[in-house]
């Protein structure tokens, strides 16, 4: 099987030895996105913006690989301070409906740039 290398301008780019997302048949690996602006390559501040960045991210690469959120079937959370997790529900609310993807929402020590929260995907297309 072949791999796609799957790449938006409307997402921050790659800081490192990755890609945003690579397309395997008809499932999408997206990376993990930071609240990283796209056009100035700066975190966005308080939780709140960085979480809605994060989903504005992950929609662009989405839609790159000709897909869209609805088509996430497991999304992955990483937060410093679980103590922000009913934040990272509502804003979530904004961009899924049911049925909702497979989650896991996992409390770690740091992420870089000292971002607040990072999310990672996985996509299937039809």
């Amino acid at each position: 099987m072949s791999k796609t290398v799957i790449h938006s301008d409307n997402a921050p780019a790659a800081i490192g030895t990755y890609s945003q997302a690579i397309k395997a048949g008809n499932t999408v690996y997206m990376s993990g996105q930071i609240p990283l602006d796209p056009k100035t390559m700066e975190l966005v501040e308080g939780f709140e913006a960085q979480t809605v960045q994060v989903f504005e991210n992950l929609k662009a690469v989405a839609e790159a690989a000709g897909g869209s959120l609805k088509d996430i079937v497991k999304l992955n959370i990483f937060l410093t301070d679980l103590a922000n997790f009913a934040t990272v529900n509502e804003v979530m609310s904004r961009y899924f409906q049911q049925p909702y993807p497979a989650r896991a929402a996992i409390g770690i020590a740091a992420l870089p740039k000292a971002a607040q929260v990072e999310m990672d995907a996985i996509m299937v297309l039809e």
